[in-house]
């Protein structure tokens, strides 16, 4: 009994290191399992932005084609309306499916953003439709879609813990509109 009794630290200790080997080990792999999936998520919140994001452009930018032959000093490529208008359907389409990614993957502020440039984005292409209210300031609802865009993309790269500068663009757009010698590209 003695010898055991002499025995009895070691085994305590050797019972305690398994224990510890064990924990560590165990709490190891859940911190992996949770970065694993952390990054897993965050590249799914990736592309679900950048598909809004381009669904979006697309609806704008066939808007700005679409009324390129009724804005003085635009630069938009003019598109046949017919042609135009079928698009444009199309691109609502892509527009509503990639919604649904912004709206099951974002957090509260992405989503918010992305709502608001949405409905900016609609209002182009209301206009666009020939359905916007008669008094429609053109430029006032390009320079929202851009100031929506840009809230969009900070709330996103926030979601997405994101460093970098400022990637604004609605300021950037307003400065060159307004640089000596150019005409505002509305």
């Amino acid at each position: 009994m003695a010898a055991f009794l002499n025995q009895l630290p070691a085994l305590i200790g050797v019972v305690v290191g398994v224990l510890g080997t064990l924990l560590t080990a165990r709490l190891n792999d859940r911190a992996q399992w949770a970065r694993a999936q952390s990054v897993r998520w965050d590249e799914r919140r990736l592309e679900a932005y950048s598909e809004f994001g381009r669904a979006l452009k697309e609806v704008a930018m066939l808007a700005h084609r679409l009324t390129a032959t009724t804005r003085p000093h635009s630069r938009s490529l003019p598109i046949d309306r017919q042609r135009g208008l079928e698009l444009l359907a199309d691109a609502d389409v892509q527009r509503s499916k990639s919604w649904e990614g912004v709206l099951l993957l974002g957090d509260r502020d992405t989503v918010r953003a992305a709502r608001e440039w949405r409905w900016a984005v609609t209002q182009l292409d209301r206009f666009a439709r020939g359905v916007a209210a008669p008094d429609f300031d053109w430029a006032g609802a390009v320079h929202h879609v851009d100031e929506c865009r840009d809230r969009f993309y900070v709330a996103a790269r926030e979601s997405l813990a994101m460093g970098g500068d400022d990637v604004a663009q609605a300021r950037w757009l307003v400065d060159r509109a307004n640089a000596p010698g150019r005409a505002a590209n509305t």
